[in-house]
């Protein structure tokens, strides 16, 4: 593994950091561009329908790149043997914070999955439950644990040979 990681280091890394923009970017985008602007819909309808196809397009896209987060820190790990190394600590807990965040990804896309098909259904009230609670908490939490996992990466890698 960790020949493999030496040849392919700075595909690896730059890869790894690329999800993590389109990640926490993502997140950044529809929280604080598109959110407000979805709020000023006049038709509650609307508005919740809007919220919900954006919210699908948004997990679709960073889907494939939180696998190739998931992959490329697997491959670091080991390459750069962090689970042997004094800096194990912050490499595993940026792994736990990456976790959390995948949790409450899936959370988030079952929430946005059952407001959608609330909202075919005519269920207003159980689609605005499910939604609000992605804007308001859990698009932000993750934006929080994701600038807090880059900046640990970021620690990691100034400090590693």
């Amino acid at each position: 593994m960790e020949a493999f990681f030496a040849e392919y280091k700075t595909l690896i890394i730059f890869l790894h950091v690329l999800s993590a923009v389109v990640w926490v970017g993502g997140m950044i985008a529809m929280r604080y561009a598109a959110h407000p602007s979805f709020l000023e819909i006049e038709s509650p309808q609307k508005r919740l329908e809007r919220i919900a196809d954006a919210l699908g397009k948004l997990f679709y896209i960073v889907a494939p790149f939180v696998v190739i987060l998931l992959l490329s820190a697997i491959l670091m790990i080991k390459g750069y043997s962090l689970s042997q190394s004094e800096l194990k600590i912050f490499a595993y807990a940026k792994e736990a914070l990456w976790s959390v965040m995948f949790l409450n990804l899936t959370l988030m896309i079952l929430r946005r999955n059952k407001g959608k098909k609330a909202l075919q259904k005519g269920d207003f009230v159980l689609a605005k439950n499910q939604l609000e609670m992605i804007g308001k908490y859990m698009v932000p939490l993750n934006i929080v644990l994701g600038i807090v996992a880059i900046f640990l990466g970021t620690f990691l890698s100034n400090n590693l040979s």
